[in-house]
């Protein structure tokens, strides 16, 4: 299983935690040094049934700077949104899990986390 975390990131140390109280088994990305490719992006989106505007963070500064309160939620936008999360991975919701079965969770919540744990 990885997570993909910002260690100044309240829900991520919270999954973590969790995490170690079941004794799972893990790797860590921190998505801002290491940012995923818009192939991983659109690949846990897939899995987690979302859209990029669904897991992006429209309250950060990034998100103002290009407009993306405005931008169309439209099928055919689909890739402008996924390279927008790649070049600006602080736009990413977090924590995201997957797991080794290759679901995937935004684990913001104690019950998401458990959801990846055999």
């Amino acid at each position: 299983m990885e997570i993909w975390i910002n260690p100044a990131c309240s829900k991520c140390q919270s999954a973590l935690s969790l995490l170690d109280a079941e004794d799972a088994q893990y790797a860590v990305r921190y998505y801002l040094e290491e940012p995923p490719t818009v192939e991983e992006l659109d690949a846990v989106l897939q899995r987690l049934a979302l859209e990029p505007w669904d897991i992006t963070r429209i309250g950060e500064p990034a998100a103002a700077e290009l407009g993306l309160a405005a931008w169309p939620r439209e099928a055919g936008d689909r890739i402008q949104w996924l390279e927008a999360l790649a070049a600006h991975p602080s736009l990413i919701q977090r924590p995201i899990i997957t797991a080794d079965d290759g679901t995937a969770v935004l684990g913001r919540s104690p019950e998401s986390v458990r959801s990846v744990l055999p």
